[in-house]
């Protein structure tokens, strides 16, 4: 194990992000498979990077993933409202943090989610 460091965040936006995110990662995935979360804290930023090696999302879809209600085409036979990353997205940048996701179908993906310590509402 490295140096411990801490960083003071939003304990609502924090499970609301990972639930959204792992219970995905878990969804979308391979019973056998592994999921994968990093979590990186530095002076100003935590970075959390959660991957899997599930159904991946169609590169056509990506620019559409995170609006209400949305279902990609592959994921359609998988239970889910298509809401979760609508309001993992939104939970973020309200803490003026960031998201952003690599996928390729077949292959998997990684969503790397950043908050700001210095956020006034963090």
């Amino acid at each position: 194990m490295g140096d411990r460091k801490e960083a003071c965040l939003d304990k609502n936006t924090v499970r609301t992000v990972l639930q959204n995110l792992l219970s995905n990662a878990i969804k979308y995935s391979p019973d056998s498979s592994t999921i994968n979360l990093i979590v990186t804290v530095d002076q100003d930023q935590v970075v959390f990077t959660i991957s899997d090696r599930g159904i991946g999302i169609p590169t056509a879809e990506q620019g559409e993933l995170f609006a209400p209600f949305y279902r990609a085409k592959n994921a359609e036979n998988i239970p889910g409202t298509g809401l979760g990353l609508s309001i993992v997205k939104k939970a973020i940048e309200v803490h003026g943090g960031k998201i952003e996701m690599a996928s390729q179908e077949g292959q998997g993906t990684t969503f790397r989610v950043t908050l700001f310590t210095h956020s006034p509402l963090i």
